[in-house]
Order: C-alpha cells, then sequence, then structure tokens
C-alpha cells in the first residue's frame, strides 16, 4: 500500500472525528426498537446519499417470498414501513481489488425499566471516553465506524477499485430477516464485515438460538377460593425448572470443539414470563419465553424437538401438568450457528488492517451470541466475519462504547477497503 495514501486516509479519520461522534449521537437519539425503525432508517438513506453520493435502495421485506429461504425465521409482527436500507458505491469499468459489503443492524433492545440507568438511554451522553445509550454499543458506533470509514477514504481522494455496500438492517435482534432480504435483493460481494461491539477481535464461531413459548395453563377463580383453583403462575415454576434443568444437561454435554475452553457456552434465558391481570383473580395462564443457545451444526429444529419432549416429561411428573399439558410453540430466532476457517483472504487482511491501526496481531474468538454473519457464511458462501469497537452494559443499564476504540475500528475498516478493494493509482 502506498504509505502516503494510507496516511492520508488515517488522517481524514482523524479530521472527521467530531463530525462522526455527532452522527453517533444523532444515531442514539433514535428510539429504533422493534417496530420503530422507519426514522433512523430515513435518517441513514439520506446521509448515505448526501454525504456519501451513493446509489440508495430502501427495502421492504417480504415474509412470503422469504419464509421459502434458509436461515428465515417466522415473526409474529408486520414489515410494513420498515425498511432495509443499502447503499453501493459501485466501481465502474475495468476492476481491481475485491468487493466487500459492511453491514449494521440499527434495531436495539428495550430500554426498561429506565429508572436503572444513570443516564437517559436516548441522550447519546458523553462522560469522558464513553459514550451511554441504548444500543449505543450494540451496534449504533459499529454503523458510525463503516460509514465513517468509507468517508474518509472518499474524503482522501483514493478511488477505489472494487465495490463497496454498506447495509444498515433491522432484526438483527430477533430474526435476522432484514439481513436474509437484503442478500436475496441481489446484494453480494466477495466477502462481509460486520461491526458487532465484540471488540477488535476476528470471529471465527457463534452458537445458534431460538426462541420458545410455554403457556401453561390453570383453573382461575376468585381468590376466597384459590384452595380449590389451580394457580397458572405457580405452576409455571415447574417449567422453569425444566429449562434450568435442560440447560445444566446440554452444557453437561462434550462441547463443540470451538467453544472446547468455555465454561456454559450454551444458555437459556428465561426472558419473559406473564400471568393473570388482577390481585384477586387466581390466574388461568402463564406464559414464559425463553431463548436456548445450541452448538455449530446442530439443526435447531432437531433441538426444538428435543426440548419440547423435555419439558413434557417433566410436566408428566407434575399433578396437574400430566393432564394439562403446556402449549409449547416457537417464534423469533431460528438460527444456526458456524464455524470459519480463518485462514483465508479475508482475515489475512483484516489482520493486516488491524496491526497497521493496533500494532499488535488480531486475536480470535467464538460467540456465544448470535449475530447476521450466520446468512453469509452458511447460505451464500461470502465469508463473512465480525470485528468491532469496545463496550459494555450491552442490553443492560447504562450501555456504553469507548469512543477511542469507535475512532480506532474506523481507522482499520478504511485501511482495511484499501487492502481489499485496491485503489487507482
Amino acid at each position: 500500500m502506498n504509505n502516503s495514501k494510507e496516511q492520508l486516509v488515517m488522517k481524514q479519520v482523524d479530521s472527521l472525528w467530531e463530525v462522526e461522534v455527532e452522527f453517533l449521537q444523532q444515531l442514539g437519539r433514535f428510539k429504533s426498537t422493534l417496530g420503530n425503525e422507519a426514522a433512523i432508517q430515513n435518517f441513514i438513506a439520506d446521509h448515505l446519499k448526501e454525504s456519501l453520493q451513493l446509489d440508495v435502495e430502501m427495502i421492504t421485506l417480504d415474509p412470503l417470498k422469504l419464509a421459502k429461504l434458509p436461515g428465515y425465521s417466522a415473526a409474529e409482527w408486520s414489515y410494513t414501513g420498515r425498511p432495509v436500507v443499502v447503499g453501493k458505491q459501485s466501481v465502474k469499468g475495468k476492476k481491481k481489488g475485491k468487493s466487500v459489503i459492511f453491514q449494521g443492524h440499527i434495531d436495539v433492545v428495550s430500554a426498561e425499566p429506565v429508572s436503572k440507568w444513570n443516564y437517559d438511554p436516548w441522550a447519546s451522553t458523553i462522560v469522558g471516553n464513553k459514550m451511554y445509550g441504548r444500543g449505543i454499543a450494540d451496534m449504533k458506533a459499529g454503523v458510525a465506524a463503516m460509514i465513517f470509514a468509507l468517508k474518509a477514504v472518499q474524503s482522501a481522494g483514493v478511488e477505489l477499485s472494487n465495490d463497496v455496500i454498506l447495509k444498515t438492517v433491522i432484526e438483527e435482534e430477533c430474526t435476522g430477516n432484514g439481513a436474509l432480504a437484503a442478500i436475496e435483493s441481489g446484494y453480494k460481494a466477495d466477502v462481509a464485515l460486520i461491526p458487532e461491539p465484540l471488540g477488535p477481535v476476528a470471529l471465527t464461531g457463534q452458537v445458534g438460538v431460538f426462541w420458545i413459548r410455554i403457556k401453561v395453563n390453570g383453573a382461575g377463580a376468585h381468590t376466597e377460593r384459590a384452595n380449590q383453583a389451580v394457580n397458572a403462575a405457580v405452576k409455571s415454576y415447574v417449567m422453569v425448572q425444566a429449562l434450568l434443568d435442560y440447560e445444566k444437561e446440554i452444557n453437561g454435554l462434550p462441547k463443540h470443539e470451538a467453544f472446547a475452553d468455555h465454561p456454559h457456552p450454551l444458555n437459556i434465558n428465561i426472558g419473559k414470563i406473564h400471568s393473570g391481570d388482577w390481585p384477586s383473580t387466581v390466574p388461568s395462564e402463564c406464559t414464559i419465553e425463553a431463548r436456548v443457545g445450541l452448538f455449530p451444526g446442530t439443526d435447531p429444529q432437531e433441538a426444538k424437538d428435543e426440548l419440547t419432549g423435555f419439558l413434557l416429561e417433566a410436566a408428566k411428573k407434575d399433578e396437574w401438568l400430566k393432564d394439562n399439558p403446556p402449549e409449547i410453540s416457537f417464534y423469533g430466532f431460528h438460527a444456526e450457528g458456524f464455524t470459519i476457517d480463518p485462514a483465508q483472504e479475508l482475515f489475512h487482511t483484516l489482520e493486516e488492517a488491524h496491526k497497521l491501526t493496533e500494532k499488535k496481531d488480531l486475536t480470535y474468538g467464538a460467540f456465544t451470541g448470535t449475530t447476521d454473519a450466520r446468512f453469509y457464511n452458511l447460505y451464500y458462501d461470502i465469508p463473512s466475519t465480525c470485528y468491532g469497537p469496545v463496550g459494555a452494559n450491552i442490553h443492560g443499564s447504562d450501555e456504553w462504547v469507548d469512543l477511542e476504540s469507535v475512532k480506532q475500528v474506523t481507522k482499520t475498516y478504511a485501511a482495511f477497503l484499501m487492502k481489499w478493494c485496491n485503489y487507482k493509482d
């Protein structure tokens, strides 16, 4: 790489830094929870058109079409007015180098209970070198980094020799269908980089995930007859314990080699329990919703069937539930895990870019959550990994991102663009 051009691009990241921080703050102020993504997507689409002069398409998801594809996850909500945004910088004429996709998600989880926060989750508050906010690390900081990496290359007057595609997708936090729709709309490249807040570490594997819903039925009544009724909330304890027993069992089995050193790779999270609507009424129903992890190579449907059998067997040991078995269903995530061999060009180039900016070797690791990288690796033969900024309290109170790490990641991405796509002298 031409050192003078390399240095010029790095200087452009520095000179654009205050603008990038302001842009990230703006992203953080959008309450882009499930179903509320339109405003931020319109904002990003306008920015990609006006500031980067990209060709932009806003894609509406068609669940009937997507449902036929591997990797699709069933959703229970509408996709009306919830676009995916894709911006493309195309190279005309003869191309050198290879093409790349940078993809970030703009959907975030709820900030509730807001009372647990020390900072307004939608204010993008900066304290020292940290910015606080819901989704500010996961993963609006990465979105800012990927956009401003390309902006720095452009501002330095460097003409890349192959195509760059920037995607901001919805539903990474629940189905991944946004990423699937963007790929199926024809936006493919030689590799894909996803700026998840896993730190400056290259992802080489992740677990699969599915969501389960367990409806426990009781026999409701006025509280004065509670001793003659069956409280569904109390009976739900049987299913909660069964989930915990199943979690212990699957973590006691031989581990996938990618997670051999992890003490507890398969997590089951009991995320929601709802029962009743009146303190003086014995509830007739209780619904439990949980997230379940599975190793790469495991068919999610087989894991669902196994867990269903486990829960029904546990129900048979209860006097009420054996005759009134729980209703078990699935929605949201139906995601396979994956591993990827780091001995390939994507990782070699990422390591070169990382060494340039971080001055040390790149490290590799597996993740006990899921990311949209699975679609590229499993179904489209597009090598994909995650590499991003440093943050903490993700999905918790006072989520924050380290701003210096955002700048460093922006520089690494810019260096990657120059090395991977090549550029015109």
